[in-house]
């Protein structure tokens, strides 16, 4: 099982334009934020206009060195004489500015974190739904852990993207637009001596923008191998203690930790040279503006008042385009999230484009179950299936044994199409399954698989979840086939219990006929279980099996089972053998000639007797 990667990476820049179709219906509400964030901005650069027109329009020798703006601001202002008459207005003018900027920019956030929420809502939504609807094989590939760091954390990523940084590149961006007309209006040469160093700062934080998307992916890969390890240790942890294994797995931990600390080392080191050359090139672009500045006024060239605002908007646009850089950072592990993100949501669903039959439950072609020359491998593995030819009639119940590895499960999972043969096919009453929604034929195949899984809710909703609107006498009915009646009667809750994480607080035989119950409550068929009588006794096993005869007498069911005892309450038992079906008939038959089961049958029953005779010797 590995992470998942993709081969061949796209451009970092052309994967961020999945983030256009992410934006989706909100694309208003943002474009509506940048447009208030750009207003903000303008009426942040009344705060160096107002000085400029006061210092060289009214305070300067004759008031007649404000220029084209300022004179135009302080027209605005409504003219030298009224400033110098009522000294608050330029107060007024800037105050007004600031607070208009800031209801601006407090709505500007308020939108954009409204929209990055129905956004990042709706991707949500469509990995979870594309997850769902996933081939089995996907899930063989891939790590649960990483899968799970892909729903949260870099859906979080996206988000803080959409919600913060979008609107902070829109400023930086609109800062400088607005400021590189106003210099150039005000004064030409102090205008080219105030942006010359801008370019190269966006040049710096575009080239580090490819740079640092590669090692955001080697530390969100390797961040994901460190969340498997430690979600499979949780997982496993009954495991860990029963083998010892605490050394080991506390070995691989360290491993995997010390490749994400390499990895965020490696990433946090091209940080600080970016963050340290960039601070030396806007630094250098404000010793600039200084230097001519105050050449030019000393010159008589350039007024006071300019030059205060060549300073002062210099410094207002400079930062903000130096964290540029840091956005386009952000921008980069974005790009590598939504590069992961992509890998679930452009991988091939199942009966893609068909989601509403997946939800009929029309009954299946009634007839038998047919494996006809059924030939099947695992990628990159050997054949598991040669040629297997079967009939699981209607209302029979065939058993499957054999040797590990002989394709018992195998059949199973093609049956309930988890992969599809190489070649041959299965037909339920005649028809091809692949011609059948999955949807359908697996809502109508009752099946228990191994290991059962039961969820952390209720064992009342555990066993109707298959079907929800199942009467409480029908619940009944099926734990009493299931033989679990009894033990649901004696938790203090009763139904209403609810069982831990995969029924981790039930044993392993009520967890196996809780199963079963819930395959029972299902009207369905055909009935599979796989090997899901090995963790009860022989007497609540044969139990069991009389219940579903009883019940389900007249639909095809197929059992997987190690327990010779299981097979012979099967009306045929077909044994598997090198992916080929080596033989088959009742337990009689098979017992009277020579073969695989005959051998384990004389086994087992020696076993038994060995068992029985210790049992007896032990007895006082």
């Amino acid at each position: 099982m590995t992470t998942a990667q993709d081969p061949t990476p796209r451009r970092a820049l052309a994967r961020l334009g999945e983030l256009w179709h992410i934006l989706g219906p909100d694309r208003p509400l943002y474009g509506a934020a940048i447009a208030l964030q750009g207003v903000a901005a303008a009426c942040q650069y009344v705060v160096p206009l107002v000085p400029q027109a006061v210092i060289d329009g009214v305070l300067a020798p004759g008031g007649a060195a404000a220029g084209v703006v300022g004179g135009g601001v302080l027209s605005m202002l409504g003219g030298a004489d009224a400033v110098r008459e009522e000294p608050w207005r330029p107060a007024a003018a800037i105050a007004a500015a600031a607070v208009l900027s800031g209801a601006l920019t407090v709505a500007r956030g308020r939108m954009m974190a409204v929209a990055a929420q129905r956004s990042v809502r709706r991707l949500r939504e469509r990995v979870h739904a594309r997850l769902v609807r996933l081939p089995v094989p996907f899930f063989d590939r891939h790590e649960s852990g990483d899968l799970l760091q892909r729903c949260t954390s870099d859906v979080d990523t996206v988000q803080n993207i959409l919600a913060n940084q979008l609107a902070e590149m829109g400023r930086s961006v609109l800062l400088l637009a607005i400021a590189v007309p106003l210099m150039f209006a005000i004064d030409w040469r102090m205008a080219i001596s105030s942006t010359a160093l801008a370019i190269p700062v966006i040049a710096f934080a575009g080239l580090y923008f490819r740079t640092v998307s590669d090692r955001f992916r080697t530390k969100d890969e390797a961040e994901g191998r460190l969340t498997a390890k430690a979600q499979e240790n949780v997982a496993g942890i009954r495991v860990v203690r029963a083998f010892g294994r605490q050394d080991f797995e506390r070995s691989e931990f360290r491993e995997r930790n010390a490749e994400h600390r390499d990895a965020d080392v490696r990433l946090f080191d091209g940080l600080a040279r970016f963050w340290a050359l960039s601070d030396v090139t806007c630094l250098a672009q404000l010793l600039l503006v200084l230097v001519a500045g105050l050449g030019r006024v000393a010159a008589g060239s350039l007024g006071a008042g300019e030059f205060f605002f060549f300073l002062f908007a210099t410094n207002m646009y400079i930062w903000p385009i130096r964290h540029l850089g840091r956005m386009l950072a952000d921008l980069g592990k974005a790009a590598v999230a939504v590069e992961r993100l992509q890998a679930i949501l452009g991988s091939p669903a199942e009966d893609a484009g068909d989601d509403s039959r997946g939800h009929d439950r029309a009954p299946l072609p009634r007839g038998p179950i047919r494996f006809e020359g059924v030939r099947f491998a695992y990628p990159g593995g050997q054949q598991v299936l040669d040629g297997v030819d079967l009939e699981v009639g209607a209302g029979e119940t065939v058993a499957l044994m054999g040797p590990s590895g002989a394709g018992k499960s195998t059949l199973v999972s093609l049956l309930l199409r988890f992969r599809d043969p190489d070649a041959g096919r299965i037909t339920v009453g005649g028809e091809d399954i692949r011609s059948i929604a999955r949807g359908r034929l697996r809502s109508r195949i009752a099946s228990v698989l191994q290991p059962p899984f039961l969820y952390s809710r209720s064992i009342r909703e555990n066993v109707s979840i298959v079907r929800p609107e199942a009467a409480p006498a029908e619940l009944d009915e099926a734990a009493e086939s299931a033989s679990v009646h009894d033990a649901v009667r004696r938790f203090r809750q009763g139904w209403d219990t609810v069982v831990g994480e995969r029924g981790i607080t039930l044993s392993g035989g009520q967890r196996q006929r809780l199963a079963i119950a819930r395959a029972l409550v299902r009207d369905a068929d055909a009935l599979v279980l796989d090997d899901s009588l090995s963790a009860v006794d022989g007497t609540t096993e044969r139990r069991i099996l009389e219940a579903m005869r009883a019940r389900r007498g007249k639909v095809p069911t197929l059992v997987i089972a190690h327990r010779l005892s299981t097979l012979a309450e099967a009306d045929r038992i077909v044994v598997l053998e090198h992916g080929r079906v080596a033989d088959q008939g009742t337990h009689a038959e098979l017992l009277s000639r020579d073969g695989l089961y005959r051998r384990l049958w004389a086994i087992q029953a020696e076993l038994e007797d060995e068992e029985r005779a210790a049992g007896g010797s032990a007895a006082p």
